[in-house]
């Protein structure tokens, strides 16, 4: 490199460092240090590397750039203002961290055009790009690479490689040879509470080799030598991280290096001596003009590639064409509703008493050939979770086309890649695991949710049904905390039809992600209808009515209890009480339905009941604080599942006598 390319170079690195230093100080919060440490790292990327166009930053064939040091964001913000990404103007980065902005504290891709994943919770950011790079694979498979190819980098710091999601990522990636896929790992030895030595001493590059990435360590502040390690791993047949060794709150004298420069603004005296050293002229979030034109030059660089691939997009068959545009503004295809209602009939002609885990595969049987998008996978559950299809082939490296993903037993990383193939678009993506461990991917769930990504999570074994593997096994109070998430839609179907209904509304659903529990024991098929109307779509419905005059009790109940409430309503009959029974597949649901809609459902019995083989958090929504609950209290128990059940007094009878004592007091 030349004095002036490095001259040039080091101006455009600073103008992320000081527009990171200003905003950080004018909120008098935030995370300086990344920014400035890791600014050299972003200029070679943005300005040497990366294929994008800051004109338009959803073009399709654009390679991906995740932040997962989401703490770093000012590094983001600066880049997006500095490349001309419309919309991020110096005004949006002087509001850096106030409500509303375009400049959260952490990045939000809901809020800030650009932005490609919400991020912050550590590991995230690495592990959603694993799952973009899946995507990218399978698309490029399909559509041939002409359309599709394209890297994903992440910049990712100390704490997203010790967060333990990041295991699960690197090891999936690894198996998976997923050699678009290039992390650049911000190496600077320092975490909020001091050295990084203090807690960690792990070999980064070997663990990485050790999961089978090509990995190497350069100078994280030589541009050349930045570059050259990019372009080796753009060459290699593994996924790479290149650990960039850099000084946290670089140019800043008395902060730089140490974990002062982390996590709160340099305050005014060592943020003018920082510019100084750099040699930052000007004011407050000033980037000089001859720096601001090079930067727009940058994010103007990939036009052309742009408008080349829209070229050869337009080669493609109209019908391909359309196909592609649809996937990836994840369009439900036309003939969903008409394969569901198909499918519904034919359980009509052909009752099934099954198993909703089971049900489900039988759904999936009538939806994956016309929903060719839809990629599914299991946490090494797969003969449990029945998300395989007979027809199905697995994604590996040597069949792209492949679209069942074998996870592993990784349900946060499993959990964090269908958020990377959801964002990536092009596919619609389902993932199984048993509902206890939701527990495990909830961190990656959540930000589905806050994203408003379309996944659907099979989550089998949900409840004490399960049985013998006990108490550890048994979620009694999992849905009650899924019931919690806003955006979180959960089902717990009641048999085959409404497990087929779910599933509709699961993938009708393209603002957010869904949750089916689904049971392990054999359930009759209550269900006796089958119309295009979804009768789940509401959250509850009436399965039976009171016979014989106004409804004097109802009863309540989800999934496998919907079986005990039937069974307790003829109990009920035969002591003179006229009882109906209400299916409630989806308590939040039906809990969001209008008023009106809402008490047409509830209904005016004097008495109500409620029958979930889980813990009674929420149902008051429907039963208010002085009705019945029938359920559990407590941690379950091992044992054949019917005798778990009478054990916890979960059966028809014990529902029966609790509504004649509120029937008779």
């Amino acid at each position: 490199m030349t004095t002036i390319d490095r001259a040039r170079h080091d101006k455009l690195a600073n103008a992320i460092r000081g527009l990171a230093m200003d905003g950080v100080e004018q909120a008098k919060s935030g995370h300086p240090g990344l920014p400035m440490g890791a600014a050299d790292v972003a200029t070679v990327l943005f300005t040497r590397v990366m294929k994008y166009d800051a004109a338009d930053p959803r073009w399709p064939d654009r390679d991906r750039f995740v932040l997962s040091a989401g703490h770093g964001s000012m590094l983001l913000y600066a880049l997006l203002y500095l490349t001309g990404t419309p919309g991020m103007e110096l005004d949006d980065l002087k509001k850096f961290r106030q409500l509303e902005s375009k400049t959260p504290g952490h990045p939000e891709n809901f809020m800030t055009l650009g932005v490609e994943t919400t991020t912050g919770p550590l590991g995230q950011g690495l592990a959603t790009a694993v799952g973009m790079a899946m995507a990218e694979r399978m698309l490029a498979a399909e559509f041939g690479r002409k359309v599709v190819d394209h890297y994903t980098y992440v910049l990712a710091s100390d704490g997203d490689l010790m967060e333990g999601i990041s295991h699960e990522a690197i090891a999936l990636a690894g198996h998976q040879k997923l050699n678009k896929l290039i992390v650049l790992w911000d190496d600077n030895g320092i975490s909020i509470d001091g050295p990084l030595s203090i807690s960690d001493n792990v070999d980064q590059v070997a663990r990485f080799k050790a999961c089978g990435w090509r990995a190497e360590r350069v100078d994280g502040h030589d541009p050349d030598a930045i570059e050259a390690a990019i372009r080796r791993a753009q060459k290699s047949s593994k996924p790479t991280m290149i650990a960039c060794k850099t000084i946290i709150g670089f140019g800043a004298p008395k902060k730089q290096g140490t974990s002062k420069a982390h996590g709160e603004a340099l305050g005014a005296e060592e943020l003018a001596a920082a510019k100084k050293n750099l040699g930052i002229t000007g004011g407050a979030f000033e980037v000089a003009a001859d720096v601001l034109k090079a930067w727009r030059e940058a994010g103007k660089a990939g036009a052309n590639e742009h408008a080349n691939w829209r070229s050869r997009f337009g080669l493609l068959s109209d019908r391909k064409r359309a196909e592609f545009e649809r996937r990836l503004a994840h369009g439900v295809p036309a003939r969903l509703g008409k394969a569901i209602l198909a499918h519904k009939k034919a359980l009509i002609a052909a009752p099934q008493a099954v198993a909703t885990r089971k049900a489900s595969e039988l759904a999936l049987e009538a939806i994956t050939p016309v929903m060719p998008e839809l990629v599914m996978g299991s946490a090494d559950l797969t003969p449990s979770n029945n998300t395989r299809t007979k027809a199905a082939e697995d994604f590996t490296p040597k069949t792209p086309k492949g679209r069942y993903v074998r996870y592993g037993i990784r349900e946060h990383g499993m959990a964090a890649a269908m958020n990377g193939i959801t964002l990536h678009g092009g596919f619609r993506t389902g993932g199984g695991t048993f509902l206890v461990f939701a527990d495990y991917a909830r961190p990656s769930m959540r930000l589905a949710a806050l994203m408003g990504l379309p996944i659907v999570y099979v989550m089998t074994h949900d409840s004490i049904g399960l049985g013998e593997d006990g108490p550890t096994h048994q979620p009694v109070e999992q849905i009650a905390s899924l019931r919690c998430m806003p955006n979180m839609h959960v089902f717990r179907p009641a048999d085959a039809i409404e497990t087929a209904e779910a599933w509709q509304f699961a993938l009708e659903n393209t603002k957010g992600p869904t949750v089916l529990a689904l049971s392990r024991q054999n359930l009759p098929q209550l269900r006796t209808d089958a119309t295009a109307t979804n009768r789940s779509a509401k959250g509850g419905y009436e399965l039976l009515a009171a016979e014989g005059g106004k409804a004097q009790v109802t009863l309540f109940a989800s999934g496998s209890e919907v079986e005990i409430a039937v069974a307790a309503r003829k109990l009920l009959a035969e002591k003179g009480v006229r009882a109906r029974v209400v299916s409630v597949p989806s308590l939040e649901l039906l809990l969001a339905q209008d008023e009106a809609t809402r008490a047409a459902i509830i209904g005016t019995a004097p008495v109500k009941i409620a029958i979930e083989a889980g813990v009674r958090f929420g149902w008051d929504g429907v039963i208010g604080d002085d009705g019945a609950f029938v359920g559990m209290s407590s941690f379950g128990a091992s044992g054949p599942y019917k005798e778990v059940y009478k054990h916890f007094g979960i059966t028809p009878e014990a529902v029966a006598d609790a509504a004649m004592k509120r029937h008779n007091g």
